[in-house]
């Protein structure tokens, strides 16, 4: 074979290889909020697995009867027993409240509208003018809640299909982590694979320090709760509190629930919940988080923070819970594979 057939079938073969990676681009593309959902998955399954292995550790007498599918089955029920009791704990008054707004709504309409009418501009309606624009809008809250039910529905879908994948990663994470494996050249697989589990340990060490903060929070909010005496103040400290594990968001929605809650009583809780989070989230934001999560996971408080916008705007609310333990894989690599070390 001479030289130009050679050059002939190299330039085939990079030309094959491009539309190929392109191809798989094209794919990946198609199929970005699947793969989305696996990673997630899997990294969520990395990052809980020391957990699993501490229950699996568990001894009764002489024996560990937790072992693999039981040390999950203790994890669902552990899980399981939290939701019920947060059911128990925050629903029976949530429920009395809405009895009693039903029955009272007839009553609580007309004051309403003259309490409106008491404000600049408003006044100048007439009462009728008032009732009607404050049943026009509960009816338009009642039609948009109605036509957001198919997105709320997509959303309940993906987290239960993203816990199903979770389980399945914790029971067959190592196989399909070895499968994984296979497709590198053997004398390159230690090497990755040294390099991944030092990322796994700092993604599991990100996981306390997110517990750390989650229990700071959810501990000092509903303090602050019961002392303004806000209406479902215990249900709305642990809602805070697992809300912070999605970053910004999580604690918009904790400051919108706890202010509903607070306007049903009087302005001056509103007022006392606005200051409580305006001063913790400067505090979180500026001291708090930066070294908890700088001396867990190593990164600068700068990489943090780029590293929540590049996940927000890259994959949504799971972009964001999942962004600085991507943050802490990819510097792991980067340093393994691209910085030179002298």
């Amino acid at each position: 074979m001479n030289q130009i057939e050679l050059k002939s079938q190299s330039v085939r073969g990079h030309i094959v290889f491009v539309f190929a990676v392109a191809l798989a681009l094209y794919v990946a593309w198609l199929l970005r909020d699947f793969l989305l959902l696996l990673y997630v998955s899997a990294l969520f399954a990395v990052v809980l697995s020391p957990i699993v292995r501490a229950t699996s550790r568990i001894q009764v007498g002489r024996r560990r009867p937790f072992q693999g599918s039981a040390a999950i089955l203790i994890l669902l029920l552990a899980v399981a027993g939290a939701l019920t009791g947060f059911g128990f704990l925050a629903f029976p008054p949530v429920i009395r409240d809405l009895e009693s707004l039903s029955r009272e709504l007839p009553s609580i309409l007309p004051a309403t509208a003259a309490k409106l009418k008491e404000i600049p501009f408003v006044n100048r309606l007439d009462g009728g003018d008032v009732l009607s624009w404050i049943q026009s809008t509960l009816s338009s809250a009642a039609a948009y809640t109605l036509l957001s039910l198919k997105t709320w529905a997509g959303a309940v879908v993906k987290v239960i299909a993203g816990f199903v994948l979770t389980l399945y990663f914790l029971l067959e994470g190592d196989v399909a982590y070895r499968w994984f494996l296979s497709f590198v050249p053997h004398r390159s697989r230690l090497r990755l694979d040294e390099t991944l589990l030092r990322a796994a340990v700092r993604m599991q060490r990100w996981l306390l320090g997110q517990l750390a903060l989650m229990l700071i929070l959810g501990v000092v909010s509903t303090i602050v709760f019961l002392s303004l005496h806000i209406r479902y103040a215990s249900a709305l400290g642990i809602l805070t509190g697992l809300f912070n594990v999605v970053p910004v968001l999580g604690a918009t929605v904790s400051l919108v629930l706890a202010l509903l809650a607070a306007a049903i009583d009087s302005w001056g809780r509103v007022l006392g919940v606005a200051i409580f989070f305006a001063v913790y989230l400067e505090f979180e934001n500026a001291w708090l988080f930066p070294r908890i999560m700088r001396n867990r996971v190593s990164l600068p408080a700068l990489g943090v923070f780029v590293a929540l916008l590049l996940g927000s705007a890259l994959g949504g609310i799971a972009g964001a819970t999942v962004s600085i333990p991507t943050a802490v894989l990819v510097t792991v690599l980067l340093d393994e594979y691209l910085v030179q070390k002298e």
